[in-house]
């Protein structure tokens, strides 16, 4: 079992993992390099990340600087960052773009807590899978009398106790996140 275990820890840490990593690309109204990453340019003939053709950094909390590595590059890197719906208005300055964070009003912080909570929820269901195959896989080897009913239930509460503990990591980070967005 304890490779099993090891297992649905390693799925419902990725799991934590990819709820972490949509939460930083939520705009809080403080600049975050992360705020761009699921940006996509069209460069060369095909669709690559932002930060393949560019330098993407922070130098002040309300402000990103867009350094793009190729200066025929600079319309596509300024278009995708206009049509990817964040609402941002890049300043072309040569090779470089800025972009200025304005403030969030009150409703889109609403906005924003709202859909933190729907990635919260994914990544609970996406716990509760995890757990959901690790029983189905204890039923199946108590079933083919791999483990006895005593150990089939010992392990049924190990592996509660750690969908127990990874839901409570998920309203942690959801609750400091929730924090941040509201903070004025």
């Amino acid at each position: 079992m304890s490779s099993e275990y090891d297992d649905l820890k390693r799925r419902m840490d990725g799991a934590i993992a990819a709820f972490k990593h949509d939460l930083a690309s939520l705009r809080t109204g403080r600049a975050s390099s992360n705020l761009l990453d699921a940006i996509q340019v069209q460069a060369y003939g095909t669709t690559m990340p932002i930060n393949q053709v560019a330098n993407v950094s922070v130098p002040e909390p309300r402000m990103i600087s867009v350094s793009v590595w190729d200066k025929s590059m600079v319309g596509a890197v300024d278009r995708a960052i206009r049509e990817s719906n964040l609402g941002f208005n890049p300043i072309v300055d040569g090779t470089n773009l800025r972009i200025p964070l304005p403030e969030l009003n009150e409703q889109r912080r609403k906005e924003l807590v709202k859909i933190s909570h729907g990635y919260a929820e994914n990544a609970r269901v996406a716990v509760r899978h995890v757990r959901r195959d690790g029983m189905d896989f204890l039923k199946k080897a108590e079933k083919d009398g791999d483990i006895s009913e005593d150990d089939h239930r010992k392990r049924s509460d190990q592996v509660q106790k750690l969908t127990d503990e990874m839901i409570g990591t998920i309203d942690h980070l959801l609750s400091d996140k929730e924090a941040e967005i509201m903070q004025v």
